[in-house]
């Protein structure tokens, strides 16, 4: 693990303050963090299915991949269907790649297989709340996402290249705070961050590599912005706990 977590390490310019796990490992903070981490798995791999469908494939694949994510969505959203049939539900149709492109191919393989792991995920998720007996309830979004994806420039190339920028440090973070948490957890949920590492780290790489091989340049300057801003929303106040929240704030009573 140690290995693993290494890169991840040196790509986050802070780490998890020690605030945050004291307040993550609160028995009461159980159901929000695994709400929190189940819309976040479903939100990872809607991110992942807009670039694919914005940058990479034909129509019909698009329409393909809406229909693969919509019995998620009317779960989360919608609070329809059984959580129990999302296990069965597969991509079936190929991905037909746009003509003309010189990035499409990578960017369709690297996505799928990551929405693919993270639909696995959000199946886990489900799977740990029904033993433990927490019921899913909708829940709000944290700011995190949001504080990233609002410096994202807004003419092509460079909006894709900031996105993938992005993704690779909500990855990243995603990472780094399962191997935080889970010395504090009880053996069966410990056990089950511990399992998430290994692709979660794969998903930042490739995140990456993908931001790098489409600018065809150096990035490193807008990486390391990039990196500036995510460790701010992580170590400022944030009133808000969640999986990915920033410091908590102690609220004082009377």
């Amino acid at each position: 693990m140690e290995a693993l977590l290494k890169p991840i390490n040196g790509f986050l310019k802070c780490e998890t303050p020690l605030e945050w796990i004291s307040e993550a490992k609160k028995s009461c903070k159980l159901p929000v963090l695994l709400r929190d981490h189940l819309v976040c798995e479903l939100k990872a791999a809607q991110s992942a299915m807009f670039l694919i469908r914005r940058y990479a494939v034909d129509a019909d694949s698009a329409k393909a991949l809406l229909e693969w994510l919509k019995p998620y969505e009317d779960f989360t959203y919608r609070h329809i269907g059984d959580w129990r049939d999302l296990e069965k539900l597969k991509l079936n149709k190929s991905m037909i790649v746009k003509s003309g492109g010189r990035y499409e191919q990578e960017l369709v393989d690297k996505m799928v297989m990551l929405i693919r792991e993270e639909l696995h995920h959000f199946y886990q998720v489900l799977e740990v709340m029904n033993e433990y007996g927490i019921e899913y309830e909708n829940i709000n979004s944290s700011r995190y996402a949001k504080g990233l994806l609002k410096h994202v420039k807004t003419h092509e190339p460079d909006a894709l290249i900031d996105k993938l920028i992005c993704g690779a440090y909500i990855e990243a973070r995603s990472c780094e705070r399962f191997a935080k948490i889970a010395p504090h957890l009880d053996k069966r949920l410990g056990d089950f961050y511990i399992s998430l590492l290994r692709s979660e780290a794969r998903h930042y790489q490739d995140y990456l590599e993908l931001a790098e091989n489409i600018a065809g340049k150096d990035i490193s300057e807008r990486i390391a912005f990039f990196g500036e801003v995510e460790a701010d929303l992580i170590v400022s106040p944030d009133n808000d706990f969640k999986f990915h929240s920033g410091l908590p704030v102690l609220k004082v009573l009377g």
